[in-house]
């Protein structure tokens, strides 16, 4: 009886360790935690809607390094002129696209977490489902004519 509750209190301790201590993201990831903070506070501040998400997002674009800035700008110009009912904010400190207050999908430069190449992801919000599985997210090394036509094509299903 008495180990059950010392392993109780052992439990206790370890989940309250695990939920103050940030050992578990790396430095990537808690400077994606705390832009998404901060995006929360001015959002806050400036009220529901008031925001201009389209300076936000274009002074992120650049900030990014080479060829980050270049294909964000053009993902950018694609997803305005594809669904311009989709809201541009940043979302993690990422160029994302929203609609309904609800992010359907999103710009991740390579140097965000360190990665070799850029993401073009899509939240659970986006229309993309294919059966019982589906890709969410597209690797971005280059934007050729038949990758931005692609790009367009599935922004225009994800809103649908």
């Amino acid at each position: 009886m008495k180990s059950a509750a010392k392993g109780k209190q052992m439990a206790s301790e370890n989940s309250v360790h695990r939920r103050t201590n940030p050992k578990g993201l790396n430095e990537e990831e808690r400077a994606a935690l705390k832009e998404y903070l901060q995006e929360k506070r001015a959002s806050a501040r400036a009220g529901a809607g008031k925001q201009d998400g389209e300076s936000a997002v274009l002074e992120k674009l650049g900030l990014m390094a080479e060829p980050d800035r270049t294909m964000g700008k053009r993902v950018h110009a694609i997803i305005r002129a594809t669904s311009p009912e989709l809201t541009p904010r940043l979302w993690y400190g990422m160029p994302a696209y929203s609609k309904d207050g609800n992010v359907v999908c999103f710009f991740q430069a390579a140097q965000k977490f360190k990665t070799r190449y850029a993401t073009l992801g899509f939240s659970d919000e986006a229309n993309l489902d294919e059966g019982a599985m589906w890709p969410t997210a597209f690797a971005l090394k280059g934007l050729t004519s038949s990758e931005e036509g692609r790009i367009a094509a599935l922004v225009k299903k994800a809103v649908g």
